[in-house]
């Protein structure tokens, strides 16, 4: 299966601009047989902080942005992840989408704020969020959920295969924008995380300057060995990058060799992780 992640710096607060560039961006995908599209945090909305142009570009869970990517899985036979800005409650959620052929779609909201989101959002409330796929199973997560190691290693103990990373990377975390290796810390981690928890990423991120932040860019795909397999992409990058996984392989390099078995090797006796109320 061929997995992608798309990068763009979206428009700031205007959703049906957005929703159009999606749009076209998917499409080429299918052309280029793309079994899974990941596009960015607040690909609809932008990434903004003002709450009343915020509000202004929000929706609900079932608003037109689930209306386009539920057709376009459909039509096309993908499985598309998206980031946008949810409305429910009286309340903003830093939320992401799913849509598959044939199944119904999987919601998540933003689990951990980060810097101004916190002036702007409410924190998720709808636990790790996995779903059953033609492709396998697909865990999401957003951005600044990936610095807590818990978020990727439950989702990997809960059965996913595979994790769908939107994101918005920017600086202000780490003491060195990039290392040696020419890695911001966001990317840097992902692929750490990947190989730790036997778990691809597909990272897609915003890009460039024009919302007014400075984005890292960096969208990357990296496979379960922790081996980047396509990115990072550049700051001011807009473009596509792809890679080939098969699900056998995936599963397979859960174990390494006949006594290098991760999962198998955790001391659960002595600890555990907690997954939406139930401890691995």
């Amino acid at each position: 299966m061929i997995l992608s992640a798309v990068q763009i710096g979206t428009k700031l607060y205007a959703p049906e601009e957005n929703r159009a560039w999606i749009e076209a961006a998917v499409r080429r995908e299918a052309a280029e047989g793309a079994a899974l599209v990941v596009l960015p945090e607040l690909a609809v909305s932008g990434y903004g902080s003002d709450p009343d142009r915020l509000a202004e570009s929000a929706e609900p869970r079932d608003g037109p942005t689930l209306d386009l990517l539920a057709r376009l899985s459909a039509e096309l036979k993908l499985v598309l992840v998206c980031g946008y800005c949810e409305s429910a409650d009286g309340a903003l959620y830093n939320s992401a989408v799913l849509t598959a052929p044939g199944r119904a779609p999987a919601h998540y909201r933003k689990l951990h704020l980060f810097d101004r989101e916190k002036e702007v959002f409410r924190p998720g409330d709808l636990g790790l969020v996995m779903a059953e796929t033609d492709i396998g199973t697909i865990g999401i997560c957003v951005c600044y959920d990936l610095r807590f190691v818990e978020v990727a290693r439950g989702l990997a103990l809960g059965g996913a295969d595979l994790l769908a990373v939107p994101t918005a990377w920017v600086g202000g975390f780490d003491a060195v924008a990039r290392d040696d290796g020419g890695y911001i810390g966001q990317a840097r981690g992902a692929v750490v995380q990947a190989n730790l928890n036997q778990l691809p990423m597909v990272c897609a991120s915003q890009s460039g300057g024009d919302q007014g932040i400075r984005f890292l860019g960096s969208s990357l795909i990296a496979d379960a060995f922790g081996t980047c397999v396509a990115g990072p992409m550049g700051e001011d990058e807009t473009g596509v990058i792809r890679a080939e996984m098969t699900l056998e392989a995936i599963r397979a390099a859960r174990i390494r060799s006949d006594r290098i078995r991760p999962r198998e090797d955790r001391r659960t006796d002595t600890y555990g992780v907690s997954v939406n109320g139930r401890l691995h």
